[in-house]
């Protein structure tokens, strides 16, 4: 399935080529070239998260206490203008919103139940909020989303031997199932993360950066993926969005074990992403639909 850029992504792509179309193809300044648009497109991919981000630090340092909106309203309203935003200036499709709807939704169903568990917690402050869940939380799990669906967009991926999509579902489902179940059962997810790395071990992704496509194997780019969501948690926390229950007599690193709760959550964002773009091997996609 080819996947479209926003005509906004179009635009920008048609200045960047007029820029660019001079420069050296090979030599340092080439490869310079390449590494600033590869950074400029995972910026350009992770607009959401940045902006939540960006929220709740500017919540944390200036945000008035006494404020008649609480913090997390105010929060909750940000994060709906973000994603407002991000349809008006034509920076998601609509067939994308349907997936982050579903991080939304799969997002908020775990937070109920982790919170209630206490595995973490958020202030009870505030009126827009499912028990003791404000509803931006959503949105941060929908931040997620926003990125897979975009770089899959802006770096055109396509996969070699990517395993069948029923198989990955099982797998997801189980992932998901697992974050419950733990708790009253046996914890499976070092067996789930062996199972992540077999089925996906065989995996190449090919990603366009600008006149250069690499191809990287699948599962390092996952663990990658991963540690850069735990990067944004420590923001997260510090900026009191939420904490756990060792960081309630003060803020300290959010523990390194949630890497692997992170890596299988991305797991589970990786599997509903390709039920809109089904994974497409290089040699099915001709150039022009790059």
């Amino acid at each position: 399935m080819s996947v479209d850029k926003t005509r906004l992504e179009l635009a920008i792509d048609r200045a960047v080529h007029r820029l660019l179309a001079r420069k050296p193809a090979s030599g340092r300044r080439a490869v310079f070239i390449e590494c600033v648009v590869f950074v400029l497109k995972q910026a350009w991919a992770c607009v959401f998260g940045a902006l939540m981000l960006l929220a709740m630090i500017a919540a944390r340092l200036w945000y008035p206490d006494d404020a008649p909106l609480a913090r997390n309203d105010a929060l909750t309203i940000t994060a709906i203008l973000i994603q407002l935003g991000m349809l008006v200036f034509r920076l998601e499709s609509g067939r994308e919103l349907w997936v982050i709807v579903l991080f939304h939704i799969v997002g908020t169903g775990m937070e109920l139940f982790k919170t209630d568990v206490g595995s973490w917690a958020y202030e009870t402050e505030g009126v827009l909020r499912i028990g003791a869940v404000p509803l931006f939380t959503g949105f941060m799990y929908a931040a997620v989303g926003s990125y897979m669906v975009r770089v899959y967009r802006l770096h055109a991926l396509r996969f070699t031997r990517y395993p069948p999509i029923w198989m990955t579902t099982v797998l997801a489902a189980a992932i998901y199932v697992n974050f419950f179940t733990h708790h009253f059962i046996m914890d499976f997810r070092w067996i789930l993360l062996v199972l992540v790395v077999a089925l996906w071990a065989r995996t190449g992704m090919h990603f366009r950066i600008w006149r250069v496509t690499l191809r990287v194997p699948l599962v390092p780019v996952f663990a990658g993926v991963a540690l850069f969501i735990w990067f944004a948690e420590n923001i997260g926390t510090w900026a009191g969005a939420w904490i756990y229950p060792n960081q309630t007599a003060g803020w300290e690193l959010v523990s390194p074990q949630k890497l692997i709760a992170w890596f299988l959550l991305m797991i589970i964002s990786v599997v509903m992403v390709t039920w809109v773009y089904r994974p497409t091997p290089p040699e099915a996609v001709s150039p022009a639909t790059e």
